[in-house]
């Protein structure tokens, strides 16, 4: 169903960045089925100069907003008229941030319904290359008044969608609506208000149900957006009809971004076990594979539990695993495929060709066919790829990760791959160094912080701590 009641809007800024960025002109137009019901606009003095090259793209001057109202004399007025509206706008994720970023510097929560005509636009013409608002004017042959001024745009936007409404199939257009608003089915032991107060943000998100029982710890870069679409299609998913269901109360915990998001989910789920949550679950054990030296041929590989190690015994091993099982499946699945010898690794006892060889999946290790130095070549190389990483630092490190939408800062601390903390200042670090406990390995941790490093590895913020006390343990 296409919505009746919508606000097309346009903000005009100093600049791009929601933190130090602020914004200079709102204008929309309020439409209901079809029909105009009100415009409104207004300057806003940003208490910034505004540059040269926005005043040239915009027209809009610094002399020109210096008596204009600020912000916080507009905001009661606009969050009136904005109130439970869907709000229609280009790129809508630049001006709905920069509305979230001014309401927030008046400790006032923003959180509305947003549609983008640039994401409509490319579900709708998928042909297309160019979605940006002077290319649909120029390809729907839309007319224009007053180009980036906030007013002008906005009209630009109303015309858009009354043309791809009138033009486009119901249906079709319906479902692109419906894709972005993904509104939910509400479940039966919510109120719409306990969703809508869901922020917009990273972080992590807990389902409780009947007594308080925790049944579904999650995480999402947008919070909001991730749980409506747990309920959105709870139709079609038994899980989701279980939680549905099930869900009495929604709480969340914001984060600066996903990296924290990751790290708080895996260390939520792990002490309060949720219901419906498989993966993440702490592994009492964990299992490894080393290759140990061999008297009588060369390397041998072996299966070792990591808790039996001691220490931080990381060197010389490949592949983490939660279960003895998963260990031999791997190890048997790397000989397969590199045709390397039962007998020669140990795994065989007897003499003359191994099982494999007979079913040629060996290259003749143990008949004389491959020299026993190139065959443990071939080794190193078929395991290569699974070796555990060792720590690549001296000591424990600190990574700054800041929020693209918020003055939010958070420092995650680890040390020999365990995450120890996450702290929101560089002063509450002391506090770790005065009271780390000794952690167990994690195998989940060791995974996001690894593929954060690789994903990352040019754009770091690193902070370098020395404290060997804090060493975690394995076990």
């Amino acid at each position: 169903m296409i919505p009746e009641h919508l606000v097309f809007i346009d903000l005009e800024t100093t600049g791009t960045n929601t933190l130090q960025d602020r914004v200079t002109e709102v204008g929309f137009y309020e439409v209901h089925d079809g029909a105009v019901v009100e415009q409104w606009s207004s300057l806003i003095n940003p208490e910034k100069p505004i540059s040269p090259f926005i005043e040239q793209i915009t027209g809009i001057s610094t002399a020109m907003v210096a008596k204009a109202p600020r912000f916080s004399e507009i905001a009661e007025e606009l969050q009136g008229k904005l109130a439970g509206k869907v709000l229609v706008a280009h790129n809508a994720r630049f001006d709905y941030g920069f509305l979230k970023s001014e309401f927030r510097r008046l400790e006032i929560t923003f959180q509305e319904n947003i549609l983008c005509t640039l994401k409509l636009s490319r579900a709708l013409f998928p042909e297309q290359k160019k979605h940006n608002l002077d290319e649909l004017i120029e390809r729907h042959d839309l007319k224009v008044q007053n180009r980036h001024r906030a007013l002008g745009d906005a009209q630009v936007i109303k015309d858009f969608f009354a043309k791809i409404r009138d033009e486009q199939p119901h249906e079709l257009l319906a479902k692109a609506i419906r894709s972005q608003l993904k509104q939910p089915s509400l479940p039966p032991h919510l109120s719409l208000e306990q969703l809508k107060r869901l922020p917009s943000s990273p972080g992590v998100y807990l389902f409780y149900g009947e007594n308080d029982t925790m049944l579904y710890i999650g995480k999402s870069v947008d919070i909001r957006s991730r749980v409506y679409s747990h309920f959105a299609g709870d139709h079609r998913a038994h899980k989701e009809m279980r939680l549905s269901q099930q869900v009495r109360r929604i709480d969340f915990i914001e984060t600066a971004g996903e990296f924290g998001a990751l790290l708080l989910e895996a260390r939520l789920v792990k002490e309060l076990t949720p219901i419906h949550n498989r993966q993440l679950r702490r592994t009492r054990d964990l299992y490894s594979i080393r290759l140990a030296s061999s008297v009588t041929f060369g390397s041998k590989p072996e299966i070792v539990l990591l808790k039996d190690l001691g220490g931080n015994e990381l060197e010389g091993l490949y592949g983490m695993f939660r279960t003895r099982r998963q260990a031999h499946t791997a190890l048997r699945e790397v000989i397969l495929a590199h045709g390397l010898c039962n007998r020669a690794l140990g795994l065989e006892k007897g003499n003359g060709a191994c099982f494999n060889y007979q079913i040629k999946k060996c290259r003749g290790a143990c008949v004389g066919q491959e020299s026993l130095q190139l065959h443990e070549a071939r080794l190193v190389t078929a395991f290569a790829s699974m070796k555990v990483r060792s720590w690549p630092f001296i000591g424990a490190i600190g990574i700054r990760e800041k929020s693209d939408t918020s003055d939010r800062t958070e420092i995650h601390v680890f040390n020999h791959w365990c995450h120890l903390r996450t702290v929101d200042s560089e002063e509450r670090l002391w506090e770790i160094l005065d009271s780390a406990d000794m952690l167990p390995f994690d195998l989940d941790g060791y995974k996001i912080l690894i593929r954060f490093l690789e994903k990352n590895r040019l754009d770091i913020d690193l902070i370098n701590l020395s404290f060997d006390e804090c060493a975690p343990r394995i076990g």
